[in-house]
C-alpha cells in the first residue's frame, strides 16, 4: 500500500496572510498584548438588515440544499447591482454564487485553464493568486511592478507577457495588498491588448467601493468585446464586513458560467442558504460612512510612516491597505540582529514592538510589507507609535 501526500499540495505554500493571523490570535489569547495589522477584515459589523435577514432565514427554516449556482432572489439582485452601479448587462443565468470571492476564483482557473495555459500574474499579488493558478494546472507569468509605475503594469509590459499560451490575465482593482487603482483610460488601453489576442481577463473587483477620491469601472464596462472576455468577481466580505458568511460571485459569458456551476456542483454545491439571504439584504444597505473613514485611517497611516526614517509609502487609492517599501531597512539589524528580510523585519517587529503585519514576500515583493489600516483608530495610533519608536533604533 503506498501513503504519502499528493504532489499537487506538497507544492501549495501555506496563506501567509492566514498563518499570520493564527499566530498573532495565539499571542493575544496567551496575554501579549499584539496589535494587528496583518489581516484583510473590515473592523465593522455586519450591516443589521442583512444580519436579521440571516437570521429570520434560520427561523423560516431556510436551512436546506439551494440551486448550485444561488437562490434566484441573489442572483437577480446581483444583475441589478452590477446593471445599476457598473453599468453592464447579465442575466441571472450569467451569474453564479459561490463560498466567498476566493472560491469564486478558484471555481473559474478550473473551468478555462488546461494543463500547460498561462496566467498573466502583475506582482504585487495577492497571496493566494499563483497558488490557485497551480493547482489548475496553469503557470502563472509573473510580470513585476514597483512604485515607479504605481504598482500597475502597461499595456507594453502586458504585451511583452503575451505568448501563444496566454489564457487569462489577472487583474485585481483595487489592489489588495498595495490599493493601487486602475484609470478608466488605463484599463481601455490595457483592453486594447486583451482584444487583440483573445484571451480571458479575470478582474477581481471585491474592493471596488473602498476608493478615495478617484474613478473606479469595470473593465468589463470598456467595450462589448470586453465584456465577452471578462470574468468580473466580486463579494460581501469587504465592503459589507461579512467576511465569515463566506458569500462571492462571479459574472461573466454564460458558457463559462454553466462549466463552474457543474464543477461546483461536484465539490460544494450550493453557498450557504442563509448567507445568501443575508447577502440579497446587504446589496439594499451599502453603508459609505465605511469609505469615509477607511479614507482617514488612510490619510493618518500615510502621513506618520512617511514621517518615520528608513521607510516610504506611495498614497494607495483604494482598498484598506497600505504597503511601504523597506529596502533600506534590509542590511541594518536591530539589537544586534541583522534584518536580512522583509520577512525577518515583520518576525522582528512582532516579537520586540507587537505589532503584527505581513512581508512582502508572499506577495511577491520582497521589498515591501503590507499594512492594514482596518482596525479602530487607538490601534492604528499605538501601532504607528511602536513601529516609530522601533525604526529609530535600527542600526
Amino acid at each position: 500500500m503506498a501513503f504519502g501526500l499528493s504532489d499537487r499540495v506538497k507544492e501549495i505554500a501555506p496563506s501567509p496572510t492566514l498563518s499570520i493571523d493564527t499566530k498573532t490570535k495565539e499571542l493575544v489569547s496567551q496575554g501579549y498584548d499584539i496589535i494587528n495589522l496583518s489581516v484583510g477584515e473590515p473592523d465593522f459589523g455586519t450591516p443589521e438588515p442583512a444580519a436579521n435577514a440571516g437570521i429570520e432565514a434560520i427561523k423560516a427554516g431556510f436551512t436546506k440544499y439551494t440551486a448550485v449556482p444561488g437562490i434566484v432572489d441573489l442572483r437577480k439582485a446581483i444583475a441589478r447591482k452590477l446593471k445599476e452601479e457598473n453599468g453592464l448587462d447579465y442575466e441571472m443565468e450569467d451569474i453564479i454564487v459561490s463560498n466567498g470571492a476566493k472560491h469564486s476564483l478558484y471555481n473559474a482557473f478550473m473551468a478555462v485553464c488546461n494543463p500547460g495555459d498561462e496566467v498573466i500574474l502583475p506582482a504585487p499579488y495577492w497571496v493566494s493568486y499563483p497558488e490557485m493558478i497551480r493547482l489548475s494546472g496553469a503557470v502563472p507569468v509573473v510580470i513585476e511592478t514597483d512604485e515607479s509605475t504605481g504598482f500597475k503594469i502597461t499595456p507594453e509590459m502586458l504585451e511583452r507577457a503575451v505568448t501563444p499560451k496566454t489564457k487569462v490575465l489577472l487583474l485585481n482593482s483595487p489592489s489588495n495588498p498595495t490599493g493601487a487603482v486602475y484609470s478608466p483610460d488605463e484599463l481601455k488601453a490595457l483592453a486594447k491588448v486583451i482584444e487583440k489576442h483573445e484571451f480571458y481577463v479575470m478582474s477581481d473587483e471585491i474592493y471596488e467601493k473602498l476608493v478615495y477620491g478617484i474613478e473606479q469601472i469595470s473593465i468589463a464596462s470598456v467595450s462589448e468585446a470586453m465584456k465577452q472576455r471578462a470574468l468580473i468577481v466580486n463579494g460581501f466580505s469587504k465592503t459589507f464586513a461579512m467576511t465569515g458568511w463566506r458569500v462571492g460571485y462571479i459574472a461573466g459569458d454564460r458558457a463559462v458560467i454553466k462549466a463552474m456551476t457543474s464543477f461546483q456542483s461536484h465539490t460544494t454545491a450550493n453557498p450557504t442558504s442563509i448567507s445568501q439571504k443575508a447577502a440579497v439584504k446587504a446589496l439594499e444597505c451599502f453603508d459609505s460612512e465605511m469609505v469615509d473613514r477607511f479614507r482617514n485611517r488612510r490619510d493618518y497611516v500615510l502621513q506618520r510612516i512617511n514621517e518615520m526614517p528608513l521607510i516610504t509609502c506611495i498614497e494607495p487609492q483604494g482598498a484598506f491597505y497600505v504597503f511601504p517599501n523597506v529596502a533600506e531597512i534590509l542590511g541594518k539589524s536591530f539589537k544586534g540582529q541583522t534584518i536580512d528580510s522583509a520577512n525577518t523585519f515583520a518576525g522582528l517587529l512582532l516579537e520586540h514592538a507587537n505589532i503584527a503585519l505581513v512581508p512582502g514576500e508572499g506577495f511577491g515583493a520582497p521589498n515591501n510589507i503590507r499594512i492594514s489600516y482596518a482596525v479602530s483608530d487607538d490601534h492604528l495610533k499605538k501601532a504607528m507609535d511602536r513601529l516609530e519608536q522601533f525604526l529609530r533604533e535600527v542600526e
